[in-house]
């Protein structure tokens, strides 16, 4: 089981807060920094989890909350996850809960056009689609509230995030890489979507970032590991050429030499540095 994130140290914050009422899932936690006043850029954190598990305190909050050191407020959100409801929900989840930091702005404290969005695992698939999705109708639930406020995002931090499931078994068997069961009726993703993937493509479509690429995205910073064998880096890689090739704004994209999914080199002194580097350049 995941350890929670260390806030401790942080001297303000709120926790639990309700951005929508379709289900428990949909709370969020606020903090700020310990010093300098707002309104704040804001950092939305997507956690991780295969769509099926974690928390919106899990550890790998950790290096995010870094960024209350540098001026910005951090909101890490819980969305539903797959055991409870059915994509698109997640999604829907996701840009519920931007249009409800971006409509309370000058109640938090917050600048309303300087919100990021970063996640890591799912959670980077969600920020990748949350910025290349835009204010897409298709995916936002008018159930969920604040209807008319935009979704968009500013900018875009994606760790690894899983592009394209239809063809990533495919890839896997191409590398030479076994033991890859992504189609199958019990994987993570056929759980998200309540069938086979290969049984509903089009629904499938709607979770890849690719779709949406229109030349209009925020700036992004993409980062995965040479040695990942869950999100498949030639994939992430492929999103990223799109990006660069279509976007009109800043897209970075590393691969992390030797690393697994979610090594600890992501979360290193220089490596967080390039990244709040990247977040000053857009939201400052």
């Amino acid at each position: 089981m995941q350890n929670d994130a260390d806030t401790s140290w942080v001297q303000k914050k709120y926790l639990d807060i309700q951005y929508a009422s379709e289900s428990r899932s949909e709370y969020l936690d606020i903090y700020y920094p310990n010093e300098g006043t707002g309104p704040f850029p804001v950092i939305v954190v997507i956690h991780g989890g295969a769509f099926k598990f974690g928390d919106k305190q899990d550890a790998m909050l950790n290096p995010m909350l870094e960024g209350l050191k540098k001026g910005y407020a951090v909101v890490s959100i819980n969305y539903r996850l797959s055991g409870e409801a059915k994509w698109p929900a997640q999604i829907n989840d996701v840009k519920a809960a931007i249009k409800f930091i971006r409509a309370n702005a000058q109640n938090l404290e917050f600048q309303e056009d300087k919100i990021a969005v970063w996640g890591g695992l799912a959670g980077g698939n969600l920020a990748a689609l949350a910025g290349t999705s835009g204010d897409t109708k298709a995916l936002e639930d008018p159930n969920l509230g604040h209807n008319g406020v935009s979704a968009k995002v500013q900018a875009v931090v994606d760790y690894f995030g899983p592009m394209n499931f239809l063809t990533m078994d495919d890839q896997w068997k191409v590398l030479g890489v076994k033991g890859q069961q992504h189609d199958d009726a019990n994987s993570y993703e056929s759980k998200l979507t309540g069938q086979k993937i290969t049984e509903t493509p089009r629904l499938v479509e709607t979770s890849n970032p690719i779709s949406y690429i229109d030349g209009n995205e925020p700036p992004f910073f993409i980062q995965c590991g040479t040695n990942d064998k869950t999100a498949l880096p030639l994939k992430i890689k492929e999103f990223a050429d799109i990006l660069q090739q279509k976007s009109k704004n800043e897209v970075t994209f590393e691969y992390i030499k030797e690393s697994g999914h979610g090594d600890q080199a992501f979360e290193t002194k220089d490596n967080l540095d390039k990244i709040f580097a990247f977040l000053d350049r857009h939201l400052k």
